[in-house]
């Protein structure tokens, strides 16, 4: 029987969900290389399938044949989008349609007598997956990770063929769908896809849970997931082992009866004191398990952990103790050109821009699982994380709330070991209540995870209270009060003021300073835990929402992740320590108000501000207490009527204890003076699919951007790759992005862009070999 597996699911776990089984396995964890690997002397071969697969846009049921001649088809590298599209202005049935997938592979010679699984971390949005011509079955869902039992099928000398039918229609059957939805999904395998080859009894999962990690005598109780073959079930050792980096810290081993079900848990004690994961030293350990017969090891995996107490109380969010105002953004997975299909590099960037650009402590995942290469990067740099399932206001019926059921099961289980994630979302976006339903996602959720609170987003305050955390959307002002002792605003400003780079100085700064108002609010009572704004970034939607263009201009970056003055406000809320941050919510014109230029709003962490106009002191501003009485670190509003003569450059000084620590500069010319291109990185690897964000901006002689330049930017690449976008690119705001995407060569990669009056610019980027694919 074939057998669609859920994510890391024990085998005595059956859900009859998608049409068919539901069953244990595991997919690609932050512990596996993206390189094939073994488990030490294991039989454990994790082998990337991303590189030579065969697209077609066209799906007939004849080209899932194993002898299909598909030599016409297009050689794609996954992630991949099913069409490319415009950054803006298209319709989302552009991408709406069935596509087939090939992939031929051999087996290494040591996978025989094992057990063979194809594990996909992402397909959008409905999955039909056939081996060897032989149809295994149909998986629902675009945001959770699913896998396939291939043994039975395989041609253990030969040639193999997967095929994969990729429905991206928006089917009424499937969360999200059903009505309407205020984001689009596009289409394709965008997430990476893995051969695992495991031993016939082996470990399905691991769930390592840190315990008493304040005290002296911490410990980590892990549980161990398995499967036994089908033979007679011998006694086996489980060995679990903690690390620090490559040094052990310590050890435990237990035997595992023939009768024990497929889940034990094992005690690690006696490590000492650890150092616990924060926002600021995110320290990481790491948990080996093996299986042993006798011995023997027959096979091991391993999890990244951190050691952390997180909890929503009635005074707020406490990490370790010590209480913490949440102040962080919603973020879309989706880019421009591509949809949701990045890389790894591309997911991480996300995460750094929120952690150290926009200085966020806090990231939801709206409206569904994400990379886990985000998530990864989260761990890594401190970000806490409110993780959700798939879903936009609608609820489906029976069949559709079974598969939302199975998404709580599958997000929890992919991501129960991330320390970065503090609050299990296991609501639909802004639904109505549904008791029964509600009841069964919390109780998942609770049974499956023993160490984190639920919460459940929702836009009325008088909505059924099943989860830990009453999570709310809230966009009035002022904000209602919390009607419940764990309270956290999760949505606010977002749809009630779009905002683009290219709007007037008073919208821009209305934006700015309506963000600041609601953060000042949430620091006035500690009954509320914060707040996360929408939205990280603009994104794209469909023709019932946005600005006309079907783009939703929310956020607080451009859809290119370029920065509005709002985002200004997140950054100077970091401690000086941190950065110094002085950043205006203007842009330095005379006309661009309805009455000349009069007001100035800045967001600095500084005490003190100085405004000059032609090296005249114009001005001095401390932070605005009396509208923001409640900030550590006030927006600067200031009146400047005086600013009409002499008109010239402007710079301001900002001091902390009378010393000045940081200047910026901004011309009065009103001239594009520079235009530059400025990659996020210099090295890629040749593996086909590594990609890399470039900016584009023209600025004054200062460098600040010039706000209403619009010109087309033509780009020429010489060396192994290309790129993903316009060419030529039209400037939005004064900047804009490409993204550089390798292919499976090696070299060095030269992007010249040239501006119709500034002239041309050009980058180099150093393409490194990558190791071929095993399979």
């Amino acid at each position: 029987m074939s057998t669609a597996s859920s994510a890391r699911m024990p085998r005595r776990e059956f859900l009859k969900t998608t049409g068919a089984l539901v069953a244990g396995a595991t997919i690609l964890t932050s512990s596996l290389a993206a390189e094939p690997e073994s488990g030490g002397h294991s039989g454990r071969l994790i082998l990337p399938i991303n590189r030579n697969w065969r697209y077609s846009r066209t799906f007939t049921e004849a080209g899932t044949a194993r002898n299909f001649n598909d030599s016409s088809f297009e050689k794609v590298v996954v992630p991949h989008t099913n069409i490319a599209l415009p950054w803006h202005s298209f319709d989302e049935k552009t991408y709406e349609f069935i596509s087939l997938y090939r992939r031929r592979f051999k087996l290494p010679a040591a996978a025989r007598g094992n057990r063979v699984f194809v594990d996909f971390e992402g397909v959008m949005t409905a999955s039909t997956v056939w081996i060897n011509g032989k149809r295994l079955g149909e998986y629902k869902g675009g945001f959770t990770p699913f896998s396939f039992e291939l043994t039975q099928h395989v041609d253990w000398g030969g040639d193999n063929v997967l095929a994969v039918a990729v429905d991206s229609t928006e089917r009424a059957d499937i969360p999200p769908f059903g009505y309407q939805i205020d984001y689009l999904t596009f289409g394709g395998i965008y997430r990476e896809v893995a051969l695992r080859i495991v031993p016939p009894t082996h470990i399905d999962n691991i769930f390592a849970r840190p315990r008493d990690v304040m005290t002296d005598n911490p410990a980590v109780d892990v549980d161990c997931f398995f499967e036994h073959s089908n033979g007679p079930r011998e006694s086996l050792t489980i060995e679990a082992v903690l690390h620090k980096g490559d040094h052990a810290l310590g050890h435990a081993s237990k035997t595992v009866e023939q009768n024990e079900s497929g889940r034990t848990t094992v005690a690690l004690t006696g490590f000492g004191r650890v150092d616990l994961w924060n926002l600021t030293h995110p320290n990481l350990y790491s948990v080996r398990v093996r299986l042993l017969h006798g011995s023997q090891p027959i096979d091991e995996d391993r999890r990244t952990i951190g050691f952390r107490e997180a909890t929503f109380t009635d005074h707020g969010f406490e990490l370790n103790g010590k209480v913490i105002k949440l102040r962080g953004l919603d973020r879309h997975q989706t880019f421009p050109f591509v949809g949701q299909a990045m890389p790894a590099r591309v997911q991480r960037r996300d995460a750094e821009i929120l952690r150290h650009k926009l200085k966020c402590n806090i990231v939801r995942t709206s409206h569904y699982p994400q990379s886990r290469h985000f998530l990864d990067a989260c761990d890594e740099m401190g970000l806490l994380v409110l993780e959700e399932i798939p879903g936009w206001q609608h609820i489906g019926d029976q069949p559709w709330k079974d598969i939302s059921v199975d998404n709580v099961r599958r997000m929890i289980r992919r991501d129960w070991n991330h320390p970065s994630i503090v609050l299990w979302g296991v609501r639909i976006n802004e639904s109505r209540d549904d008791h029964d339903f509600y009841a069964r996602t919390n109780t998942v959720a609770h049974e499956l995870d023993i160490t984190r609170q639920t919460g459940g987003i929702r836009y009325f305050q008088e909505s059924e209270f099943l989860e830990d955390v009453f999570t709310m959307n809230d966009f009035g002002f002022p904000l209602k009060p919390p009607n419940h002792p764990r309270y956290l605003n999760t949505e606010f400003v977002g749809h009630t003021y779009p905002t683009k780079t290219i709007d007037n100085v008073e919208r821009l700064t209305e934006h700015t300073l309506r963000h600041a108002r609601i953060h000042d609010q949430l620091a006035s009572n500690p009954q509320y835990a914060g707040g996360i704004g929408w939205c990280a970034f603009d994104y794209n939607t469909h023709g019932d929402f946005g600005s006309g263009d079907r783009i939703c201009y929310h956020g607080v970056t451009d859809i290119f992740r370029e920065p509005k003055p709002a985002a200004g406000f997140y950054k100077s809320q970091c401690d000086p320590e941190d950065e110094i941050v002085l950043e205006p919510a203007f842009h330095w014109a005379r006309g661009d108000e309805s009455i000349a230029f009069s007001k100035a709003v800045v967001c600095s962490n500084c005490e003190h501000l100085k405004f000059y106009v032609k090296d005249k002191l114009i001005a001095e501003a401390d932070p605005d207490r009396t509208q923001f009485q409640h900030l550590k670190y006030a927006p600067f509003v200031t009146t400047m009527e005086r600013f009409f003569e002499p008109w010239g450059d402007l710079r301001i000084e900002g001091y902390i204890q009378g010393k000045k620590v940081i200047e910026k500069n901004f011309s009065g010319k009103g001239v594009s003076q520079k235009f530059s291109i400025t990659p996020d990185d210099t090295k890629l690897v040749g593996d086909g699919g590594d990609t890399t964000r470039v900016v584009l901006a023209v600025t004054d002689e200062y460098g600040a951007i010039c706000p209403f330049v619009n010109d087309a930017i033509t780009f020429k690449i010489d060396g192994p790759a290309t790129i993903i976008g316009d060419n030529p690119f039209g400037l939005v705001g004064g900047t804009g992005a490409i993204w550089i995407r390798t292919t499976e060569q090696s070299g060095t990669v030269t992007l010249h862009a040239r501006h119709p009056v500034l002239g041309e610019q050009k980058v180099s980027i150093a393409v490194s070999p990558s190791t071929p694919e095993s399979a």
